[in-house]
Parts: C-alpha cells; sequence; structure tokens
C-alpha cells in the first residue's frame, strides 16, 4: 500500500524555523529519524521510506504555502495514492502550541495553504495532522505571528512534538486512521 505524506510549509531560509513552517519540520524529523534524505524534484523536495510494509511518499512542496495543492495534486495523481491515503500536516493556530490532532476532514479554517488543496482537490474531505503553534499574538498580528520564528522555550520542546508527528504519521499508514486518532489524539 501507498501513501502520500504533505508537510505544509515555505521554502527559503527565511522561513526555515516559522511556525508556519512545521508541516516541513515534521517531515524532516521523521525523514532524518528513518535515515532517508530529501531531494529536489518537480513541485516538491521528496522522500520514500519504506514502513511494515507500506511505501510512504513524503513531499515538501516548492510552490510556496499558497499553492500547494498543485504539488499535492500532482504526486497523488503521478504515484495514484487513493484520497484515504493521502495525509497532510499544517500549523494549527486552534490548538495550543505542541498539541496534535488527526482529523478525517474540515474547512481550511483560513489557512491559505488547506484553502488552495480544498480548490485543487474539490473537497474538504481528506486526512490532515493539525499541530498546534497557539494564538498568542495581538490582535491584527495574525501574519507576523505565523511567519515568525518560535520562541525560545517553544523550540526546546519541539523535537518532542515533532517525534510524536512522525509516531503519529507512521500510525496513521500502518494502523489507519481510526486507530491512530483514538490512540494519539490529544
Amino acid at each position: 500500500m501507498k501513501y502520500l505524506i504533505v508537510g505544509l510549509g515555505n521554502i527559503g531560509p527565511e522561513y526555515l524555523f516559522t511556525r508556519h513552517n512545521v508541516g516541513f519540520m515534521a517531515l524532516d524529523r521523521l525523514a532524518a529519524n528513518q535515515d532517508v534524505k530529501f531531494a529536489m524534484s518537480k513541485l516538491a523536495y521528496t522522500a520514500e521510506l519504506k514502513h511494515n510494509g507500506r511505501q510512504i511518499y513524503l513531499i515538501k512542496p516548492t510552490t510556496y504555502m499558497n499553492l500547494s495543492g498543485k504539488a499535492l495534486k500532482y504526486y497523488m495523481d503521478g504515484l495514484k495514492i487513493p484520497p484515504e491515503n493521502l495525509l497532510v500536516v499544517v500549523d494549527e493556530l486552534q490548538l495550543d502550541y505542541g498539541l496534535l490532532r488527526l482529523k478525517p476532514k474540515g474547512s481550511h479554517g483560513g489557512h491559505n495553504g488547506l484553502r488552495h488543496i480544498e480548490e485543487v482537490l474539490g473537497t474538504t474531505e481528506y486526512n490532515r495532522l493539525r499541530f498546534g503553534i497557539g494564538n498568542d499574538f495581538p490582535r491584527g498580528q495574525q501574519v507576523k505571528y505565523v511567519l515568525g520564528n518560535f520562541d525560545e522555550g517553544d523550540m526546546a520542546e519541539l523535537p518532542i512534538h515533532l517525534d510524536r508527528a512522525g509516531d503519529m504519521i507512521l500510525s496513521f499508514c500502518t494502523n489507519g486512521l481510526q486507530n491512530t486518532m483514538n490512540n494519539f489524539n490529544q
């Protein structure tokens, strides 16, 4: 069985440790823990790994956040990944920092990456792993907050949360959506 895991983020060193790039960070950490490397491919950095008999494709779109659906659709179609085997890893303002929630569907909630994926797929029914980044910012400062770096305390805890995200991704691929939600959703 084949799975496509899409981490959302923006390319470029100025975005490397921003809250909005936590999808990229989760896939980077998973790849490092599985001893696989990303390579530049069409529309995305890609890596692949095998886990418990599953073929797992990781992509980090190079289309920038607002056009994430373009790379997702290209790889989903090219690899013939069924919708139920797609998982999008995304930052989530509505969850406290470090909380992780797997969901089978939902609205874009104002997130431009999810908005574009919804437009390209024509549906809101796709799996997503929501990574809480909190919402501790003054009114009108949302863009500055999500494009800002994690603070020192959050950075110190980040590896723990990224490892948990990796565990959830692997569980999704081997144990399925419902079992992973039951075992991991906080």
